[in-house]
């Protein structure tokens, strides 16, 4: 690949990320969105999943949740609503959080926001997925 674009992912807790990347992948409201350097200007909503990028030729996760993307002038800036480098997310807490999840759903009572459970299973399951490097 030639060249890099500076990759930048911030959320309410503060800046998570400031790199200059060959490639990234981010998880799109409509789909996965690939973004490489000298990219046509976009900005898009991302959904919950894993955003993978490549630094050095090796590829690197971020678990996020929600937010937008903005790409401009060689550069991408993601504005997540939750966003976990994969070396900072504490997989057992994760799988925890699947297992309540699916717990609450199996056992759907008018006491369970059903909205609220399946949002907790896909960001678990999103965690989980940047942790392990699973595609």
């Amino acid at each position: 690949m030639a060249g890099t674009f500076s990759l930048r992912i911030v959320s309410p807790e503060g800046n998570v990320l400031k790199e200059d990347v060959e490639f990234a992948v981010i998880p799109g409201e409509l789909g996965e969105l690939g973004i490489l350097p000298n990219h046509a200007p976009l900005i898009a909503g991302m959904d919950i999943g894993v955003l993978r990028y490549n630094l050095n030729g090796a590829v690197k996760r971020v678990a996020v949740a929600g937010g937008f993307v903005e790409v401009i002038e060689n550069s991408a800036i993601v504005l997540a609503d939750t966003a976990e480098l994969s070396e900072d997310i504490d997989v057992a807490r994760a799988q925890e959080a699947r297992e309540r999840a699916k717990k609450r759903l199996s056992t759907r009572t008018n006491e369970i926001d059903v909205r609220r459970a399946e949002y907790a299973l896909r960001r678990a399951a999103a965690r989980i997925e940047a942790s392990v490097g699973k595609k």
